[in-house]
């Protein structure tokens, strides 16, 4: 089982129905309680860094969601769900900490005359080595982005794609079993729904494996 964070995400149901598309059995989930059951978890984002922080603590969801990735156990954070989990974010104080899995900051795009947010459609490139997420895809898929933010990570090894608007960024990062994408794969088509779908093949072969 799938668990899809609810706590108030505005993108929600659009990331519900492309898992459910790849054939997940996708639960929403708004309690620690909901966790139980779970195979892997998928938290999505869409709104400010502070703003997101409140919803999950305020649903009783941080301290497990941060259990869950102190264990090792498949997740993965969609656009604002993946800047959580870096440090801090420059869009809030620094009193406002995420969850740290990552060490870096989350930056915001400051390159004179670039248009921000960026929305629309860029290129990744990914490193040698490839990963799991990106299995069965073309060199450089397009995926689509809305963002004013991105994270740079302290460990450059841990980004696993990069994009450039204005400047090179990570548009994605992983260790392990986590991995985060800053671009929105259930409105990248084709190369998005393969991401979902290699997540869900991993989560179901690491699940077999235990």
């Amino acid at each position: 089982m799938i668990a899809l964070i609810d706590y108030g995400s505005g993108n929600i149901r659009s990331v519900f129905k492309a898992l459910q598309h790849e054939g997940a059995d996708v639960r929403l989930v708004g309690t620690p309680e909901g966790l139980a059951q779970a195979d892997g978890v998928v938290l999505p984002g869409v709104g400010a860094f502070a703003d997101c922080v409140e919803g999950i603590a305020s649903r009783g969801l941080w301290d497990p969601l941060q259990a869950w990735l102190q264990s090792g156990r498949p997740f993965l954070g969609i656009c604002v769900g993946y800047q959580l989990l870096f440090e801090t974010s420059e869009e809030a104080p620094e009193s406002v900490r995420g969850f740290g899995f990552f060490a870096g900051k989350v930056r915001r795009f400051t390159t004179p005359g670039l248009k921000v947010p960026q929305i629309g459609w860029n290129s990744l490139e990914f490193p040698e080595g490839g990963h799991w997420l990106w299995n069965g895809l073309p060199a450089n898929p397009h995926v689509f982005f809305v963002h004013s933010y991105y994270p740079e990570p302290k460990n450059p090894a841990e980004a696993i794609a990069t994009c450039e608007y204005g400047v090179p960024f990570a548009a994605a990062a992983a260790r392990g079993n986590v991995a985060g994408v800053q671009f929105h794969p259930e409105k990248s088509q084709a190369a998005g729904l393969r991401i979902l779908r290699n997540f869900l093949d991993h989560t179901a072969a690491e699940t077999a494996a235990v």
